[in-house]
């Protein structure tokens, strides 16, 4: 059985780089994105020659304006990107801190008991520094190839000119008008006189935000950190009316992104290449991928009772590890190496029977000594998030996810862009029986997160896809799951999205409903699963690369699109 291992990717052979350069020299490029505007912004850069890196900038920044609630320049991210002329993977960190003042009892009401979530979200108090803007700067140095500031371009146009509300922008306004009129900022920007929301096809002008992207597109991230910008994030966060925060300018100003080792595995000799802590995503897709390696998948139907057993029991083991051992490693130890070592991966497969259900799954000992830690307490990761994927003419790819974390997250805005409430994906308690908490909040730490953008190298070095979505802690099943509808099922980028979800994180099955997958609640069920029907909206965005070219899919639960083109006449 070929097993995952753990790499810390480098350099491949010019080998692999020689094949990747020639699946690519046909000039053709795609971006896939959660709103049609952004993929649009996108795509105009990839024409006009831009890298990879490049389009995704201007496609995030279009977001952060059309999708306020899911990600924006107040929130933060993580980005894979390929160099097709290297072949090297690098993986960017723009995940937010906690300000130099955050405590562990910070989310603890007077009783010493952990707040409710919605208690602590809305205001100050959840609002971590944030990275998105470091990270994109970071990356475009690396990577960028048109200037800076014609990135900024198309999102500074619309945000001037305007643009209708969507359908999903207006429910969403709807649906949280009790926490989303909190604050004078928002209310009076997505709500009538009237105070109902705005309605669908409603032209929206964002000046304030035009005018900040035109600041940081002629003085760099820089502007934003320090000076009037920053300023006015933290006023914001230190004055709001309800939770005031504990930001401060230093704060701020002190911010870095991290360029990171991208940890990799394998799964049926293909290189699945992730974000490593702070995010448990790359560790744990490459776990449940592991997990399933020895069984014969690609034997099963897609919808088949066996197929989705097996998923929810290797999502159930992984998520038994994830929840006990992962965290920010510049702060706790992690056996990161022990998660994905082969022996031990093996042996914890030995649990799965397709005769039954393993349970509430303990977690394993890895060969690697880990720190006392035990397991993560008020996991309260929302959905509020995007991703995109982009491929460029030289086959540079990037899969960026990024987030506010809850819808509109803190429900406050600064100069036209939402904040995040990021600092609540933290534990809510510090400790138990005396023990630290890995994800217990602590000055300067970056909260654990789900989000899993993923690149995908073929056995023969080649890139093979670039695949993300949103969705809280069920990203990491539905990456997995659509790796194994591309990797197994040789399906289409499309139908792999398309699959109906299945997930497990240790607990209930759930079921998408009104897919196939929701009939199975009965076998399931006999098979000793707690089964839950109910809404899985993902928002898978992935670009598979073919030898007849690239392969687009956007996830049909939200308003993305594909679009492509090439540089070829």
């Amino acid at each position: 059985m070929t097993c995952i291992r753990l790499i810390l990717l480098s350099v491949f052979s010019a080998a692999f780089l020689s094949l990747t350069a020639q699946a690519q020299a046909d000039g053709r490029y795609m971006i896939s994105a959660a709103n049609p505007h952004a993929a649009e912004a996108g795509r105009d850069i990839l024409a006009a020659g831009g890298s990879a890196v490049d389009a995704a900038i201007a496609a995030q920044l279009v977001l952060g304006l059309v999708e306020p609630q899911s990600s924006g320049i107040g929130g933060g991210g993580f980005l894979m990107h390929f160099r097709a002329g290297n072949g090297v993977i690098d993986a960017y960190d723009g995940r937010e801190t906690a300000p130099a003042a955050a405590t562990p009892e910070m989310f603890l009401g007077p009783d010493e008991t952990p707040r409710k979530f919605y208690d602590a979200v809305v205001g100050g108090l959840s609002v971590g520094v944030p990275g998105l803007l470091r990270m994109l700067e970071q990356a475009h140095q690396d990577h960028g190839r048109l200037p800076w500031a014609d990135l900024f371009a198309p999102a500074i146009r619309l945000a001037r000119d305007g643009f209708q509300i969507s359908p999903r922008l207006h429910y969403l306004i709807d649906r949280d008008t009790e926490r989303l009129t909190t604050f004078d900022t928002t209310r009076s920007y997505f709500y009538q006189p009237d105070g109902t929301a705005l309605p669908v096809g409603a032209l929206l002008r964002n000046p304030a935000y035009a005018d900040v992207l035109d600041q940081v597109a002629g003085g760099g991230a820089d502007v934003f950190y320090n000076g009037q910008i920053a300023a006015d994030i933290v006023r914001t966060v230190r004055g709001a009316d309800r939770n005031p925060g504990l930001m401060t300018a230093e704060d701020m100003s002190g911010y870095r992104a991290i360029r990171r080792q991208a940890v990799c595995g394998t799964y049926r000799e293909n290189r699945i290449c992730g974000m490593p802590p702070p995010s448990s995503g790359g560790i744990t897709v490459a776990q449940i991928l592991g997990l399933l390696e020895g069984f014969d998948l690609h034997r099963m139907a897609p919808d088949s009772l066996a197929a989705t057993h097996l998923i929810a029991e290797a999502g159930r083991l992984a998520f038994a590890d994830r929840n006990l051992y992962l965290a920010d490693t510049d702060f706790v130890p992690a056996p990161l190496k022990g998660l994905l070592d082969p022996g031990y991966l093996k042996s914890r497969a030995g649990q799965i029977s397709l005769k039954s259900s393993v349970g509430k799954a303990e977690p394993g000992t890895p060969p690697q000594d880990h720190g006392a830690l035990i397991p993560m307490q008020d996991d309260f990761e929302r959905e509020s998030t995007t991703h995109l994927s982009v491929l460029d003419a030289d086959g540079n790819a990037v899969s960026m996810t990024s987030s506010v974390e809850n819808a509109f997250g803190a429900r406050l805005m600064t100069r036209g862009f939402i904040l995040n409430n990021q600092l609540t994906d933290f534990s809510f308690s510090p400790e138990k029986d005396g023990i630290a908490i890995a994800n217990r909040v602590e000055p300067g730490k970056r909260p654990r997160s789900s989000m899993s953008p993923t690149l995908v190298l073929g056995p023969d070095g080649r890139l093979r896809m670039a695949v993300g979505s949103p969705g809280g802690s069920r990203i990491i099943g539905y990456v997995a799951k659509t790796l194994i509808g591309v990797i197994d099922w040789n399906l289409t980028m499309q139908q792999a999205i398309d699959l109906p979800h299945v997930i497990n994180r240790n607990g209930g099955t759930d079921l998408e409903e009104e897919t196939s997958a929701a009939e199975l609640k009965t076998a399931l069920e006999a098979l000793g699963h707690q089964v839950s029907i109910r809404s899985l909206n993902s928002g898978l965005h992935g670009i598979r690369i073919t030898p007849a070219g690239p392969d687009g899919g956007a996830d049909p639960r939200r308003e993305g699109i594909v679009l492509e083109g090439s540089t070829t006449r």
